[in-house]
């Protein structure tokens, strides 16, 4: 009986993490603040006491997981209306490197250490400073690097290159089945696909794990292979 409320609690637990997580947004974890970060994992503990809450009341954890959802989308919506509370909460960007000077004040609020600063570097391709104009720690924790301008890529527009807008290339099958809605995205029915499909070999569509149609209207066609290792 125990063990048959341990699954259920569990499978509520998820289900009620899934929900608040979905109304509190969706972000990378790179992309989460340090409240976010103590917010999703005191959530995260308190989904996990309500799994296991075999003899104390379930309930008790589960209003304290939506306190905290409700606490943090209201704090969330303060924080996309007014400056000085997303200063607070989320915090500025500090200037590590402009210019050839490192602010060593800076280095202090960020907690960072010189020797770190430098592997940071290094392992985003820049091994000298000098190949750098200005480097921020932003409020989540990510080094951006402003480079010289004669070390930055090169861009077409450098050169005085033209080219047209990259368009999403579009996945009509999947695995042995038709996306119908993409196909028709495409500007494109199930007759040209066929003659598309039989044009390059391919008669049956469970054979095919994946096909994408670019902006170009030419179809990609990868085929299933089962390998054993």
């Amino acid at each position: 009986m125990e063990i048959l409320k341990i699954i259920l609690l569990s499978s509520s637990s998820l289900i009620i993490l899934f929900v608040l997580t979905k109304l509190m947004g969706n972000k990378e974890i790179s992309q989460l603040s340090m409240f976010d970060y103590i917010i999703g994992i005191t959530i995260g503990s308190i989904a996990a006491e309500m799994a296991t809450a075999l003899e104390s009341d379930f309930t008790q954890p589960l209003v304290a997981m939506i306190v905290y959802a409700l606490i943090t989308v209201i704090i969330s919506f303060i924080n996309s209306k007014s400056l000085k509370v997303r200063k607070v909460i989320t915090g500025d960007a500090l200037i590590l490197y402009n210019n050839g000077r490192l602010y060593r004040n800076n280095f202090k609020k960020a907690k960072l250490d010189l020797s770190e600063f430098l592997m940071l570097c290094r392992t985003s391709g820049y091994f000298k400073l000098s190949d750098l104009e200005t480097v921020l720690l932003e409020p989540n924790g990510k080094l951006s690097f402003l480079p010289v301008s004669n070390k930055r890529p090169v861009t077409p527009t450098d050169l005085n290159l033209d080219f047209p807008n990259e368009k999403l290339t579009i996945n009509v099958i999947m695995d042995g089945k038709l996306l119908r809605p993409n196909l028709l995205q495409t500007g494109n029915d199930e007759i040209w696909l066929q003659k598309q499909l039989n044009s390059q070999g391919f008669n049956d569509i469970n054979k095919i794990f994946l096909a994408t149609c670019d902006c170009d209207n030419n179809l990609n066609v990868f085929k299933k292979y089962n390998i054993n290792s």
